[in-house]
């Protein structure tokens, strides 16, 4: 994470709240073949410190998942930050601001029975961020069979948190005019989270 201890994001609750609004991952695990990456949707079980998560078997990480160690990076809204927004761009150099955490933990593979409830899940937790509300009862129950048996369910023990929230918390005079550029450029929602810091 960010060296700078200004930007260091310590509240372990308000992380693991991240993760679950953010569902979504990259999985990083060595293999035999080298570092690999899955990217995949996930749930947080805040109570037991866990993420539970599914991985294609075709993908190369599967057979190293059981039994491994893996880190887990969950990324939030991040923009390039114009030198040129600051009220002196001659003090300053371009940067890049963001907000993102890092998972730490060992990973085991669920039980077959685990995965349907695991998508269920998923479907239960993001359906209504789209404003829709499918659920596997509307799924023909052969096809569904024929599709999970190309998945895994994993879950992970999460042994180390660590997040960064760079928001220009070092610079709280100019948090405001750059958000204005930040939001100016799209990045509405990290504009809004850099304004809350200032």
């Amino acid at each position: 994470m960010h060296p700078n201890k200004a930007f260091h994001w310590a509240d372990e609750a308000e992380m693991l709240g991240f993760i679950a609004v953010t569902g979504w991952s990259r999985i990083f695990l060595p293999t035999p073949t080298g570092l690999c990456v899955a990217h995949t949707p996930l749930i947080v079980d805040t109570e037991r410190r866990t993420l539970r998560f599914h991985v294609a078997k075709s993908n190369t990480l599967y057979g190293s998942l059981d039994g491994g160690a893996a880190l887990a990076l969950i990324e939030g809204p991040h923009a390039y930050v114009s030198a040129n927004w600051y009220a002196d761009p001659g003090r300053h150099v371009p940067t890049w601001n963001y907000v993102a955490v890092e998972v730490e933990g060992s990973v085991h593979q669920l039980d077959a029975s685990a995965l349907a409830p695991l998508l269920d899940d998923l479907a239960a937790a993001n359906e209504p961020l789209v404003g829709e509300n499918w659920s596997r009862a509307a799924f023909d129950p052969a096809r569904f069979e024929a599709m999970t048996a190309a998945i895994g369910a994993f879950e992970m023990n999460i042994s180390a948190i660590r997040g960064t929230r760079k928001l220009s918390q070092n610079e709280p005079r100019a948090i405001a005019r750059l958000a204005d550029g930040v939001a100016a450029s799209g990045a509405v929602d990290l504009a809004a989270m850099m304004r809350s810091e200032g």
